[in-house]
């Protein structure tokens, strides 16, 4: 039995694929797409419209009203799902840079980087060199750090064991994971609508990476076999041009003059926010904010954080955030080199200086350059957002259970908040102890059961 049989399946440049899922649903997504438009148009009913989709089929209303008369509200009724494998943090990151994506990323704790392939955009041998440098310290420093964790962080009498040691596997991959380089592969699972896979799409295929541009080619190709009808949308001249410009010169940010934590500007009507003191002040725990506080405005924050904890600050959409370049220029986040017995701190010292002279003498792009750069490097994170998003990211991020050089920033992104507005009402339900180890984070793990 073949159990890919009913899928498509685009196999990518760098040796990974694409596959969109078929659910074999007798009403698939041009299906659904198609009743709930006719439904929006026509008092006959669900049954009516389930008769004319049996007589008449989804291909050609939805070739006829979605792509060829762009009424795009119609593909915001069908939706797929696709998975992408063997791809670059780089590229997930690109994929996930979008406000309406759904899915999930596979985590670097449970990957096996002893044989998870790392992509070299290069083909040389110095660039297999530097990538194959960085597994091995890598993996070098698992045994060693796990033994020193359980030192510092010695197993309590009512702490079960088992849930112990995954708690210090843990804690010792979200140090480790400082020194796998942003080429080192990943999953993704990509769920959106007709609609946002077409607009999304749109600006990907022109992304900086030579490998996004493939995967938003193979991507669309592959949704287009599965859902004819929905996708091939008409490409126009002006429009690509202008995506292509700015994706090019404009989608990766930098700023070499970040250094510190930085209020970039408040634009919160404090007259309007009056309105809303009785919404911040009763605000009980795990609850959040209403969205109409949106209106009241947004502020900005700047600040430096490691591209491996930037990855998590990105699952938050609500937030418009700038995608950072990944350089050496900011140097290697400490906390990293400080969570390392002093034996082997001295070690990765050397060996980083050793591994950025490598870097810095390929002579190739600088958006190039990121796949060999280590993910403990740090970027400035530029973002900005009301106070229902602020708030939530506050809170959600600033737990035990969040690595610690996110927790650092988002802890003073609070202070910054509470000196702003808890004249204004606002409150925050926090973690009393966000930089306590705690073997609840052993727990936090999705096994199938045998």
């Amino acid at each position: 039995m073949n159990i890919l049989k009913n899928h498509v399946i685009k196999k990518l440049s760098n040796g990974g694929f694409i596959l969109v899922l078929n659910t074999q649903a007798k009403i698939d997504g041009q299906a659904e797409a198609m009743l709930q438009a006719l439904h929006s148009r026509s008092t006959g009913g669900i049954k009516h419209h389930l008769k004319i989709l049996k007589e008449k089929g989804a291909e050609n209303f939805m070739e006829r009203f979605y792509v060829g008369y762009g009424h795009k509200s119609i593909g915001d009724c069908g939706s797929a799902t696709v998975f992408v494998e063997g791809i670059s943090m780089l590229a997930a990151k690109a994929i996930q840079d979008w406000r309406l994506y759904s899915g999930q990323e596979a985590s670097t704790r449970y990957v096996d980087f002893s044989r998870q392939k790392f992509l070299d955009s290069t083909g040389t041998k110095e660039g297999k060199e530097i990538l194959e440098n960085w597994r091995k310290f890598y993996l070098r420093l698992q045994k060693p750090l796990r033994e020193y964790l359980k030192k510092q962080f010695p197993r309590q009498k009512k702490e079960k064991e088992e849930i112990y040691e995954k708690a210090i596997n843990a804690r010792a991959f979200d140090i480790a994971r400082a020194f796998l380089p942003a080429g080192a592969t990943t999953n993704v699972a990509w769920r959106m609508n007709f609609r946002q896979f077409a607009d999304e799409l749109m600006l990907l295929r022109h992304h900086p990476l030579e490998e996004v541009r493939d995967i938003a080619e193979k991507t669309e190709m592959a949704l287009k076999n599965m859902y004819s009808s929905s996708f091939g949308q008409e490409r126009f001249p002006q429009t690509e041009k202008y995506n292509e410009y700015w994706m090019r010169k404009k989608y990766y940010y930098e700023n070499k003059k970040v250094k510190n934590f930085k209020l970039l500007y408040d634009n919160i009507n404090r007259k309007l926010l009056v309105n809303y003191r009785d919404i911040l002040e009763k605000r009980p725990k795990k609850t959040e904010l209403p969205t109409m506080i949106g209106e009241c405005g947004t502020l900005a924050y700047e600040f430096l954080l490691d591209f491996g904890s930037f990855r998590d600050l990105q699952r938050h959409r609500a937030i418009v955030q700038r995608m950072p370049l990944l350089v050496l220029d900011h140097g290697f986040n400490p906390w990293y080199l400080n969570a390392l017995p002093s034996e082997l701190k001295k070690e990765a010292e050397e060996f980083i200086k050793a591994q950025e002279k490598k870097i810095k003498k390929m002579k190739i792009s600088k958006e190039e350059r990121q796949y060999f750069i280590a993910m403990g490097y740090r970027v400035p994170c530029r973002f900005a957002g009301d106070l229902k998003a602020l708030v939530y990211l506050a809170e959600l991020r600033s737990t035990r259970f969040v690595h610690p050089t996110l927790v650092e920033q988002i802890l003073k992104m609070i202070a910054s908040l509470k000196k702003l507005f808890a004249k204004d009402g606002l409150i925050f339900h926090l973690d009393e102890e966000p930089n306590r180890f705690d073997v609840q984070r052993g727990e936090q793990d999705i096994i199938i059961k045998k």
